[in-house]
């Protein structure tokens, strides 16, 4: 499939993105047994090994609070994730470029965890003045996506890439004109524990990449699964 959209450059800022991912998810993989994932606080993305519960934690990076409007015209905030795994990613309903890609690699994921309530996929549109809850509710319809399980946030511009820059570490370049067509956004897909930490990142476009995401969800999820007391 030819990429019209996307510059020899940014194909290989792709490639090697996809490479460094693939290879630091391999080695966490043989260090630690997918016992553990790292954390991340910084745009470097520099895994940070800690301890689940360690006092290390205290301070750590978290998602911060937010509230915007999903696809069904309901307010979506941070509460949607109390205690909840949840993959996060950026996108807008009419780019022609690599959101229909990113898509139906989170397809996969929401098929894989389509029974888990734990587990959620929440997508940020950097167009969020052209994309409107009826918009975003028939792009979800068009697409498979599941309310309540997938979740499209639209909002005050400011507000979501401020989230973007500040918390999910996107590039400062989010949202930039590229072409006629399309503007610049990440690719990448993030994993969020139940405590708003964030645990992994991947390449959207990626197959085999995804497939880490999805392994890694299994592993919080055991965790989490754990830790919750039966009554």
């Amino acid at each position: 499939m030819k990429l019209s959209l996307l510059t020899t450059t940014k194909i290989k800022q792709i490639l090697v993105c996809s490479t460094l991912l693939l290879l630091g998810n391999a080695f966490a993989s043989f260090a630690y047994g997918t016992a553990e994932l790292p954390y991340y606080n910084s745009k470097e993305f520099t895994p940070h090994w800690i301890e689940s519960g360690s006092e290390a934690l205290n301070g750590f990076h978290q998602i911060p609070p937010f509230s915007f409007t999903n696809q069904d015209g309901e307010e979506v905030s941070e509460k949607d994730f109390d205690n909840k795994i949840y993959v996060a990613g950026f996108f807008f309903s009419t780019c022609p470029g690599i959101c229909p890609m990113i898509r139906s690699k989170l397809a996969k994921v929401q098929e894989a965890f389509i029974d888990d309530d734990n587990v959620k996929i929440l997508q940020h549109s950097i167009r969020p003045h052209t994309d409107t809850v009826e918009l975003l509710k028939a792009y979800a319809d068009k697409n498979g996506i599941v309310s309540g399980k997938w979740y499209l946030a639209t909002g005050e511009r400011d507000a979501i890439y401020s989230l973007a820059k500040s918390a999910y570490f996107a590039s400062d370049d989010l949202g930039n004109l590229q072409n006629t067509e399309d503007f610049l956004h990440t690719e990448s897909l993030l994993l969020i524990d139940q405590n708003r930490h964030i645990r992994g990142i991947y390449n959207g476009l990626n197959s085999a990449s995804v497939d880490y995401l999805i392994a890694d969800i299994k592993v919080l999820n055991a965790q989490l699964t754990f830790s919750i007391p039966t009554e």
